[in-house]
């Protein structure tokens, strides 16, 4: 009964807050770790100093990784469709 109430939830929380595709550029090494075992966070990629993820649902597990590492820059976009790196303007 508590996981079907605890689906329920997810559900619903991921209704009010959808998938956002996320880039965060960090000093230093970022939290690879804390980031991948946030609730909600998924396909996490790291490139030097920047992160690339998707954040699914409430923000909070996801802030609540990057506590104590300094953070340069956040962007973050509703995710539409797979996964897909940017492409270029004109671009093919």
């Amino acid at each position: 009964m508590a996981a079907l109430r605890a689906l329920t939830r997810l559900r619903t929380m991921t209704a009010k807050h959808p998938t956002q595709r996320v880039e965060v550029s960090f000093i230093g090494t970022p939290p690879r770790r804390q980031i991948e075992r946030a609730s909600g966070v998924s396909e996490v990629a790291i490139d030097g100093h920047v992160v690339r993820c998707l954040v699914a649902g409430s923000f909070q597990p996801f802030l609540e990784a990057l506590r104590g590492h300094e953070v340069v820059n956040l962007q973050s976009m509703p995710a539409v469709g797979p996964a897909s790196p940017p492409r270029a303007e004109g671009g093919q």
